[in-house]
């Protein structure tokens, strides 16, 4: 009997293991938390050597293996007695904690494993713990010994801390116990309040004067800091006091209190009634992870203000400047990801830990330009509480994709995901004038209106360069620095004439109403492209000086996802002063109406620009059904099932008949046949799942309207319940009866019916300085109930608890389907593959994609029981795993590297440890391409984690396609590669290696992009092009042809996996060549038009990339488009110049040899640009 070997790893051991060399000691304290240490360093002071010698340790330093090991052989040597707290339980540090315990149970030495959480139920007396026994197990010393101790440091102060010390000199020989009890201590309280002065008495200095607050002149605004009384205990406040007095110098009163947590239902209660007392007009919150109970409220939101989360990373400053993701993994959990749940706005970082030896622990030093801007967004927040609506300025602002530039205009502008930019600001101004804000006094104009003054006019001179280089030799000198560097003094900047820029912009009363110009395009772009320092231009720079200087705007509406402000360079989290979003925002409030289904740009734009992102609506939507002459296929598809077996004649008539049709309409190669290969039955039954894939295919039924319901609410209402059934235990069981499931639909409608007014007054109490409830984003019709209604501010999954263990169960599904139908349809099976992971994707499925890739390796997740969160993994012996492993190498997204540094380490991990196993190389590919190499050849070797530079986001592809600046498929394949070369994980942080990427795709049996919800689509956007064509374009490139897959997880429970080809094929006669389709784009006028644009755009990057032709779908969408008389007629009237783009792009298509059309009347409409 042989035994099977698992071998185990923890997430731990992604760290670099060192040795701290601290010396031994009798006394020995470990804890993830520093005020524990730094309180026992003060108690050690006050006895003044009556106490035994004493080393702590901060355990954020020990969490590899090996450092643990060198530490107990070391520090550890004369310990007599250890405590260790853990903040998180025994989860977060248990290889150490089981090795520690065997020591100390070896050499017979006292060990006491607490918990970090406070004790429950806000007990006074350290009778009672947060339940993990496992730490009372490991412990070597009493039950009554260690709830002491445990008291000692959950209610801390020197006191108690010195009778910590007591205790355990006690228990390490040197000294009697004296039976001292912890001491209680306030678990919330006032510390003190820092009373603000008066406006008349501020000097008038930048926005804090009469003018600029347009506050009366008594008025003090109130602020409410919560922070952590362990900090108060030792003395670490020194930058929240500085913050208080900050403020207080600038009209705002701060009362200051601290806590043990939040989530104490005792403190939880005596916060709120505080709050409920004094009225904060603005909330500052220095306490980390959510304070949110198991029922989802929290004492922060009872003020109904803003709330701002302080940010304190745990690194020292030298260390967060060097780094682009600004926070650790474990900071953006604690201080970013989770206080997003209750609503939190993001800060810049108002301290670090000051340096200190490896391992000891540090007090904070204050970060004086995160202080001040921090105290800047503070007041504007509170300003807006008492600014009465006829005061307040508020721009509004909407994209332009891309960039129109000074005189082009392209028919995008206002464009956003899912939304009638147009419409929608319409609808915003008549909910602000009815709401009493100054809109001037014409009739407000209507959609149409807008687009001929925003879209259709000229640019106008607003900003004269002398006002611009004034104001801004206010801004970061560093920024502005890099900004001239790159483009030249402000006079070449394109949108400057005769001394001024000009921009996009016109003024209702107190709104101004403005199109985000083009961060900046110059003739060696490619060079710009990649560099993640490159900074916007100077017309852009200008742009938002204007708004914040010249129309001194109280908020910033910046309007559908999503523009490219919280795009530009600098840090992913906790930004610098120098970071451009940080520097062109400055203090204005930032509201993002934000489609739903997109959390992983949310994040990115409440994370970099503070924003309150206001979820909105999905577009209605609609079955895409046959067009005629697939309808006519149907139907013979029917009468040959009918009369096969009953009339064999008929039957291979109409079998004969069918392929004739399918074949003469260019659907028979579309559903995948393959001639020679499938004979006439399979080639039936797959032309008849083709018909049933476009017909059951799920398109948008026109676009949403901010602020006002779906007008076919029950038709999204009933996508929605058909997409819930397959996967939600409640509706299997409540949708038994047809009285329950027309219940059930009715609660769905109910909730998609709350979702318009919701949005609108959100917008309303975001721009009244109030709190936005947070909510969940997600995709709808994924069965993503939750997210509805909308109108909160979007939060995220926590990514600890990556993949979740429902991705990992739905993952199988979709691994089983790709490795069985990769053989059929390849005669091998697959042994290398190159998957494109997504951020956004990876949020909405609970990390389904890297799932895959973990099941692909043959890798099971390991999870903290208490928690979730994943702690490690196991990677599976083969005769159980019973296949061979698939090599594979991930290319992430920008946002995914940002979002997901744990996942990244952990594919690292599993990529390390597959690479070591000694197993046949046709069973582990992965291992045979490192075997024999070491050092340097090995990390390369195993380098299996590309995407874009640090700081950048894109594939290089995007470009070059929207400017037509690319000679051939190879080019773009090769600007691909350019810009994914750099490697992720193992100590690689961005370093550059595209001989790597390459040989890597060059030996790829497949690529793989999934698409995990039918809210959108691969032709919805050219950016899908650039990454999944971009990938087959650079496989092309090195020589290469390897299966190109597109997965389909909308419905979980049941994946689809398409060729890339197939999948465009479909899309265009499911909807962009759909007379359905362009009738619902044509009920939105401009915005309408833009879509169909944006749809051959798209098709025109898949055509440019594949190796297939799109001929046949060219002239779908040309027939349908330019060559209908009707929609040709509706493009010149509603949006000539997205018209003039799609005769541009058909005209371009043609001359490159990309469409060969079959009309003769093409000709006469792309050279003359006349109608059909």
């Amino acid at each position: 009997m042989h035994l099977l070997v698992r071998e185990n790893r923890t997430l731990d051991e992604q760290d670099e293991a060192e040795d701290l060399g601290l010396p031994p000691a009798d006394l020995v304290v470990l804890s993830f938390t520093e005020s524990d240490l730094l309180g026992l360093l003060h108690a050690q002071e006050r006895l003044k050597g009556a106490s035994p010698s004493l080393q702590v340790t901060s355990l954020a330093r020990l969490r590899h293996p090996m450092s643990v090991d060198l530490y107990l052989e070391t520090t550890l040597a004369q310990a007599r007695c250890v405590v260790v707290r853990l903040l998180g339980g025994l989860d977060y540090w248990r290889y150490g904690a089981e090795e520690l315990a065997a020591w100390c149970r070896e050499h017979k030495v006292p060990l006491a494993l607490l918990p970090g959480e406070a004790t429950r139920q806000g007990a006074s007396t350290p009778a009672s713990m947060p339940d993990d026994t496992r730490l009372a197990e490991l412990s070597t010393v009493s039950e009554e010994i260690r709830n002491r101790l445990n008291g000692f440091f959950q209610h801390a102060g020197t006191g108690n801390m010195e009778h910590a010390l007591r205790l355990m000199a006690s228990l390490s020989g040197q000294g009697a116990d004296d039976g001292a009890q912890p001491e209680p201590l306030p678990q919330w309280g006032l510390y003190r309040t820092v009373t603000g002065v008066p406006v008349e008495k501020v000097t008038a200095a930048g926005r804090s004067d009469r003018e600029a607050t347009r506050l009366p002149s008594d008025r003090v605004l109130r602020a409410t800091l919560v922070f952590y009384r362990a900090h108060l205990m030792v003395g670490d406040i020194a930058a929240l006091d500085l913050l208080a007095e900050t403020l207080a110098a600038r009209n705002c009163t701060v009362e200051m209190l601290f806590v043990t947590s939040l989530k104490d239902p005792v403190v939880a209660k005596g916060v709120a009634e505080a709050l409920s007392r004094s009225k904060p007009d603005i909330l500052l919150n220095a306490t980390l992870f959510s304070s949110r109970n198991p029922q989802g409220e929290s004492p922060l939101t009872v003020a109904d203000a803003p709330i701002l989360q302080l940010l304190q990373p745990g690194a020292t400053q030298a260390v967060w400047e060097r780094s682009p993701r600004g926070l650790s993994r474990s900071d953006l959990a604690m201080q970013a990801v989770l206080p997003e749940l209750d609503g939190a706005i993001a800060t810049l970082p108002i301290s670090f830990r000051a340096e200190a030896p490896p391992g000891l622990p540090a007090a904070r030093v204050p970060y004086l330009p995160g202080i001040r801007q921090t105290a800047d967004r503070a007041l504007a927040w509170a300003r807006l509480r008492y600014l009465k609506p006829e005061q307040k300025r508020v721009g509004i602002i909407l994209s332009d994709y891309p960039g129109a530039g000074l005189t082009q205009e392209t028919g995008h502008v206002a464009h956003a995901v899912g939304l009638d930019g147009f419409a929608s600001l319409a609808s915003i101004l008549t909910l602000l004038r009815a709401e009493g804000y100054q809109t001037g006094h014409a009739p407000l104009p209507q959609p149409e209106e807008l687009v001929a003054l925003l879209a259709q006019t000229a640019p106008r001179p607003l900003f004269c360069v002398a006002t611009y280089r004034a104001l801004a030799a206010g801004l970061d000198a560093a920024f502005m620095a890099s900004v001239t560097q790159a483009w030249g003094e402000p006079e070449q900047d394109p949108c400057v004439q005769d001394g001024k820029f000009h921009l996009r912009a016109i003024e209702l009363g107190h709104l101004t109403l403005a199109v985000q110009p083009d961060r900046g395009r110059q003739a060696d772009r490619k060079a710009l492209y990649h560099d993640p320092d490159s900074p916007p231009c100077h017309a852009y720079v200008a742009f938002y000086l204007w708004l914040r200087s010249v129309q001194r705007l109280d908020a910033l509406v910046h309007l559908g996802t999503h523009g490219t402000l919280e795009w530009l360079p600098g840090k992913a989290a906790a930004l610098s002063a120098s970071c451009a979003p940080a520097v062109l925002t400055g203090d204005l409030p930032v509201i993002y109406p934000f489609i739903v289904n997109n959390p992983g740009e949310a994040a990115t734009a409440r994370r970099r620009l503070g924003a309150v992102t206001i979820g909105h609506m999905t577009p209605p939507v609609m079955q895409a059904d046959l067009s005629p002459d697939m309808q006519a296929l149907e139907r013979l598809i029917d009468e040959y099932a009918e009369a096969d077996g009953l009339d064999p004649r008929r039957g291979a008539l109409l079998r004969k008949d069918i392929l004739e049709k399918a074949s003469r309409t260019g659907v028979l190669s579309e559903s995948g046949v393959r001639p020679g290969e499938d004979d006439e039955a399979e080639a039936l039954a797959r032309l008849d799942a083709y018909l049933c894939d476009v017909k059951d295919l799920q398109i948008r039924d026109g676009l949403h309207i901010f602020g006002q319901n779906a007008p076919k609410a029950e038709t999204l209402a009933q996508a929605i319940f058909q997409a819930c059934r397959p996967q939600s235990e409640r509706l299997q069981s409540e949708a038994q009866t047809s009285e329950k499931q027309s219940a059930l639909l009715e609660e769905i409608t109910a909730r998609i019916r709350q979702s318009g007014p919701a949005e609108a007054q959100a917008l309303l109490a975001a721009l009244a300085g109030r709190f936005v409830a947070s909510g969940p984003a997600g995709a709808p019709t994924r069965g993503r109930l939750d997210v509805l209604p909308t109108g909160r501010n979007l939060f995220t999954l926590d990514p600890r608890a990556l993949p979740t263990p429902s991705a990992m169960v739905l993952a199988g599904k979709m691994e089983k389907l790709l490795l069985t139908r990769h053989l059929q349809e390849q005669g091998e099976p697959l042994t290398r593959l190159v998957m494109d992971l997504w951020g956004s994707a990876s949020l909405r499925t609970g990390g389904e994609d890297m799932a895959l890739a973990l099941r692909l390796m043959g890798v099971e997740i390991k999870r903290a029981e208490s928690t979730g969160h994943v702690t490690g993994f196991e990677v599976i012996p083969l005769p159980v795993l019973n296949r061979p492993r698939v090599d594979v190498t991930l290319r992430i997204s920008g946002l995914f590297r940002d979002a997901f540094p744990d996942q990244i380490a952990l594919f690292d991990q599993v990529v390390s440890a597959v690479a070591n196993r000694r197993e046949p190389p046709d069973w582990n590919p992965l291992a045979a391409s490192a075997k024999g190499l070491d050092g340097e050849a090995r990390t390369r070797a195993t380098a299996r984690i590309f995407g874009a530079a640090r700081g950048t986001y894109g594939t290089g592809v995007e470009e070059a396609l929207q400017t037509g600046t690319w000679a051939d498929q190879a080019a773009l394949g090769k600007a691909w590669l350019e810009g994914s070369a750099w490697t992720y994980g193992g100590g690689r942080d961005g370093g550059q290696d595209a001989d790597a990427l390459a040989t890597l795709l060059g030996q790829a049996d497949a690529v793989l992009h999934v698409q995990d919800h039918a809210e959108t689509d691969m032709l919805e956007s050219p950016e899908n092009a650039a990454h999944e064509g971009g990938l087959a374009a650079a496989a092309a490139a090195l020589g290469a042809s390897p299966a190109l897959w597109h997965g389909d997880t909308s419905r979980p429970d049941t994946p689809r996996l398409r060729a890339t080809a197939q999948e465009v094929a479909r899309i265009v006669r499911g909807r962009l060549a759909n007379p359905r389709w362009i009738e619902g784009m044509q009920q939105h006028g401009y915005a309408g038009a833009a879509e169909l644009a944006r749809g051959l755009d798209a098709l025109h990057g898949f055509a440019a990339t594949l190796p297939e032709r799109f001929d046949q779908q060219f002239d779908m969408v040309f027939a349908a488009t330019l060559g209908n008389e009707a929609c040709d007629a509706f493009l010149q009237r509603e949006n000539p110049a997205a018209r003039e783009a799609m005769r541009a792009r058909f005209a371009d298509v043609w001359q490159r040899g990309l469409w060969h059309p079959r009309g003769n009347s093409v000709a006469q409409v792309l050279e003359s640009g006349e109608q059909a």
